[in-house]
Order: structure tokens, then C-alpha cells, then sequence
């Protein structure tokens, strides 16, 4: 079983990316739903202070790679030849994919800051916020738990600048070369 790992930091165009595998084909498996998951068990409103702290908490009792160790059974579970895996925040996350997965390849997307404030502020998910410094202040909680040392482990920098439609034939055409070998 072939796993890609995606990885970026808030709004840089990982759920988009996970869009266009979906409609491949390719079954996704999202990092953040298991902290929805909690949330919504937990029965807390969901937001993001919520589901900062109950990230937070999670790493803080089970240990850093915490979210990864709730994926694995679920990717196991769907048996598909490849699978992607939206959302990587950290290092140990990744050290825990490629140990389960020998055949991991972790991919990065960059994306301005600006770009990814004005993306945020128009998606309107229940998570999200319209002000840059809640904005600094996500980025600073998500570093905070190994997100540049998982970017700099990237196989793959994908460069999220330009429109929907150029990301989108950039991230196809990348999946279809990394799907080849699954």
C-alpha cells in the first residue's frame, strides 16, 4: 500500500488537493476529522479554539505523532492500493507514517500568507476565522507541534500561487505519477 502524506501550513491548499484525489479516485483519509471527532464526542462547540485544544490535549496525553496513531487503523481499514492522507502538522506524524508505510511519500504545499488569509476568510468552515493575527496565532499553535520540521521532510514542494485551475492540473498530474506505481 502506497500512503501520501499531505502537509502545509492552514489554507495553503491542502483540502483542495484532497479534492482533486478524491474525484480521482483515490480514497482520503483527513487528519482533522479525527479531532472533529473528539470535539463533537467531547460535546464541544466546533471551533478553533476547541479543536486547538483538544489537538493539543490529544499530543499532550498520547504523545506528538497522537492524530497519526488514530489514521493508521482507518487507512489500514480501506485496503485501496493508494490512499492519501490530508493534514500532516508534524514530524513525529511523519516518522509514524513512514514506519507504518514503507512505500510513504509526504508532499508540501507553500502558499502566501496573504493567500491564505483570503482563502480562510472565504470558505467559511466552522473552524475558521477572518482576522491575520488568528491567523499567526493558528500558524504559531500548528509549529508548535513539528509542522516546519514535517514541511522540510517533504519529498515533494508543491507552490500553491497561482489559480484553482493551475494548482489543480499541477496536483492531477502529480498524482497520476505517483498513482503509476501503486
Amino acid at each position: 500500500m502506497k500512503v501520501i502524506g499531505v502537509v502545509g501550513m492552514p489554507a495553503s491548499g491542502k483540502g483542495e488537493f484532497s479534492k482533486i484525489a478524491s474525484a480521482m479516485g483515490i480514497p482520503v483519509i483527513v487528519m482533522g476529522d479525527m479531532i472533529r471527532r473528539a470535539v463533537a464526542a467531547a460535546g464541544l462547540e466546533p471551533n478553533d479554539e476547541n479543536f486547538g485544544a483538544t489537538a493539543n490535549r490529544l499530543r499532550a496525553e498520547q504523545g506528538m505523532d497522537a492524530i497519526a496513531v488514530l489514521c493508521v487503523p482507518e487507512i489500514q481499514k480501506l485496503g485501496a492500493p493508494l490512499v492519501l492522507v490530508d493534514g500532516i502538522r508534524g514530524d513525529r506524524e511523519v516518522a509514524l507514517f513512514k514506519k507504518e508505510f514503507p512505500a510513504f511519500h509526504l508532499i508540501s504545499i507553500d502558499s502566501s500568507f496573504a493567500d491564505r488569509l483570503a482563502r480562510i476568510t472565504s470558505r467559511a468552515r466552522s473552524d475558521d476565522f477572518t482576522t491575520a493575527d488568528a491567523l499567526r496565532n493558528r500558524d504559531t499553535r500548528e509549529l508548535g507541534w513539528g509542522l516546519a520540521k514535517a514541511l522540510e521532510m517533504a519529498d515533494i514542494h508543491l507552490k500553491n500561487e497561482g489559480t484553482l485551475d493551475d494548482f489543480s492540473r499541477e496536483v492531477r498530474t502529480l498524482l497520476m505519477k505517483l498513482g503509476q506505481d501503486a
